[in-house]
């Protein structure tokens, strides 16, 4: 589906819904996001089901002018305590409002952790439902973005957050 930024590719786990890979990237390279133990589960790989439903009303939604529909899309990816934290937190980051690497770091709790804030950031594999494009570098500049700065711009300037 297409959004702000690009087309969305969509890993959904079958049995729950949750979003499990996602991505500005051909499905491919979506389910190469997914981690290890994901794949050892053995998931089948679907492109359209049911349980891809909530994602893609979401990804419309916000597409839409809705930007608090992400919030509501579950999503489960592996990571240590310290990552899961800083997902949690890029998820309260609202649209339009921006955090810094080391913001992000004492958001999730651990405020002198700013490296490990960036690296919650480069492994997160459900982007744009985990908003890791609203993370940026402590002088304002745009930092990294997995899918290239002008993905990353696109997103915000549709967040209004650069508009």
């Amino acid at each position: 589906m297409r959004i702000p930024g690009g087309s969305v590719a969509v890993v959904a786990d079958p049995l729950d819904g949750a979003v499990i890979a996602s991505g500005f990237a051909d499905i491919a390279r979506a389910i190469g996001f997914l981690d290890e133990p994901t794949r050892q589960r053995g998931h089948r790989i679907v492109r359209s089901s049911q349980s891809l439903e909530p994602a893609r009303q979401a990804l419309l939604a916000y597409s839409e002018g809705n930007l608090l529909a992400l919030d509501h899309v579950r999503v489960r990816q592996h990571g240590g305590e310290f990552t899961q934290r800083a997902w949690l937190a890029m998820r309260e980051i609202r649209p339009g409002d921006t955090d810094s690497y080391s913001g992000l770091a004492a958001r999730a709790g651990s405020p002198r952790a700013a490296r490990a804030a960036g690296r919650a950031c480069a492994r997160n594999r459900v982007s744009p439902f985990v908003p890791c494009h609203r993370i940026i570098a402590t002088d304002g500049s745009l930092g990294g973005f997995a899918y290239g700065l002008s993905v990353k711009t696109e997103l915000l300037v549709h967040e209004s957050a650069f508009g």
